[in-house]
């Protein structure tokens, strides 16, 4: 029995990085063209979010979403969620229809195909070095003038498997107070047993997801950041415990 479960794990992690790649090499032409101006990535964020859709219904995962608030269209936000999974990515963009731009570790643009599509549209950072996150406020300044959302996961990267939820670093909050942008917190209850970076572990099943109430920083200063941070640490945590 534990062969076969470990033969099976195997073959379900290969099977992820296939359907990663099918949508990519099928779209390669269109994707290519989408991402040649900052303009045309509205566009983009359509297909990412059909890719993302595509991924987890061939991996078996059925996503359920409970909102207690729906974003407005046209209206920028920060979108933050507890990080346990390589399918982080493909629930939070099937969770969210307003365009936004992750800011992510500068590792994942290593990945074959998704890796040259990532670094292309998201804001990468090397949390290792301060010149690097004082870029990217810029760039994410850029992106909000055009727009856009932003989606941090403000863990700042996947903590233990033992750890239910890691502290949050104060980037994400001091970035939407800068803005004065409402903060989405988002729950993803279920994808660390569904597919977590253990490579012997996750299988497919439900994938539960919880938007909660917004946090407004209008009328907020830096100063507020700390409380904020806690506010929304809370607030995740209580969920997951549940």
């Amino acid at each position: 029995m534990k062969l076969f479960k470990q033969v099976f794990w195997v073959f379900y992690r290969i099977w992820f990085y296939v359907l990663v790649a099918i949508p990519i090499i099928i779209l390669l032409p269109i994707l290519v063209i989408s991402i040649l101006k900052e303009s045309r990535y509205p566009f983009f964020f359509r297909l990412a979010r059909l890719w993302a859709r595509f991924i987890l219904f061939g991996m078996g995962f059925r996503v359920k979403i409970q909102r207690e608030q729906s974003p407005q269209p046209d209206k920028s936000y920060m979108f933050i969620a507890n990080h346990t999974s390589m399918a982080d990515i493909m629930l939070m963009l099937v969770t969210v229809k307003n365009p936004f731009v992750f800011v992510g570790k500068k590792e994942l643009a290593k990945i074959p195909l998704f890796g040259f599509f990532y670094k292309r549209t998201s804001i990468l950072v090397d949390r290792s070095s301060a010149k690097s996150r004082q870029a990217v406020f810029l760039r994410a300044q850029r992106r909000l003038k055009q727009g856009m959302s932003i989606c941090i996961f403000p863990e700042g990267g996947v903590p233990d498997e033992h750890i239910i939820l890691d502290d949050f670093k104060d980037g994400a909050f001091r970035m939407a107070i800068n803005h004065q942008i409402p903060i989405v917190p988002i729950t993803f209850m279920d994808n660390k047993k569904r597919f977590s970076y253990t490579f012997f572990s996750g299988g497919p099943g439900p994938m539960r997801v919880k938007v909660h109430t917004f946090i407004p920083t209008k009328d907020l200063t830096i100063e507020d950041t700390k409380s904020i941070n806690a506010k929304a640490h809370q607030l995740l945590l209580a969920q997951l415990t549940q």
